[in-house]
């Protein structure tokens, strides 16, 4: 059953910054947050353990806020997961084959179809190799060059809409081969990178920051994303938190958020 009512929907992404797990004070913390960012759906991103899922989902009902879920097991222990409001139908979650290299210390991209209203799109999830310098930038071409891959195969064969969203670890101006990569073959358009010139969205010590997040869209057809609406949700902002207490308490990272058109569907 459709509950929306309304001609537009919000689609999020957040980095839970769960690398040693998310004791329930920092959950406490980060359902206050997702409650205050209201999104219809949800990326979620070092998700450890696997339970914090339901954990978020229950105290976020807790608030009337009701939401289900969607989740594979990744090898690795950081997980990536999706939360959707009642109304949104997430089906065929998957893990794309060879996305993590052949190798279990890394993360497959997670894959689910999505329907909000009468938008329906392919939600493929990232979290790519962190750190900096010319090898894990190396990895991550890698990486990228799968999903990319993956991408221009399935335009080859469908005309549906594509949300490539998470942690890209991938700085825009610095990675370049990596987004070249990740974009198949020019057929992704990274709102991030032309949208929040000048943002940030990983919070490091001693005041730095960068644009480690993305969020992309294809670059065909896709007319359902209202042009400008992608921003990063100043959840610290929202929530009354000094940024570096946000970063020890909360998350070191802040979500994405953007606004689409769900009354029409023009694939």
């Amino acid at each position: 059953m459709n509950h929306f009512c309304h001609s537009t929907a919000k689609i999020a992404a957040w980095n839970l910054a769960g690398f040693s797990g998310i004791p329930d004070e920092r959950l406490k913390l980060q359902v206050e947050g997702l409650a205050l960012l209201d999104a219809e759906v949800v990326v979620l991103v070092e998700i450890n353990p696997l339970n914090v899922l339901e954990k978020l989902k229950e105290g976020l009902a807790k608030k009337g806020c009701i939401y289900e879920s969607s989740i594979i097991p990744q090898a690795n222990k950081l997980n990536i997961g999706v939360l959707f409001k009642e109304g949104v139908t997430a089906k065929n979650p998957r893990l794309m084959d060879g996305s993590d290299l052949g190798d279990n210390k890394k993360r497959k991209a997670f894959m689910v179809d999505v329907k909000v209203g009468k938008f329906d799109f392919l939600l493929i999830a990232v979290h790519l190799k962190s750190s900096r310098g010319a090898n894990p930038q190396a990895i991550r071409d890698e990486q990228a060059k799968v999903i990319g891959k993956f991408i221009t195969d399935r335009r080859k064969q469908s005309r549906d809409d594509i949300l490539l969203v998470g942690d890209f670890n991938m700085i825009p101006g610095q990675d370049v081969s990596n987004f070249h990569h990740l974009g198949g073959d020019d057929l992704m358009d990274f709102l991030s990178s032309w949208d929040l010139q000048a943002r940030f969205s990983h919070i490091l010590e001693a005041g730095r920051a960068n644009l480690l997040d993305g969020f992309a869209i294809s670059r065909t057809y896709s007319t359902e994303y209202i042009r400008g609406s992608l921003r990063v949700f100043p959840m610290h902002w929202s929530m009354d938190i000094g940024r570096e207490r946000f970063r020890e308490t909360v998350s070191d990272h802040l979500p994405f958020v953007a606004s689409f058109r769900i009354d029409r569907d023009r694939d």
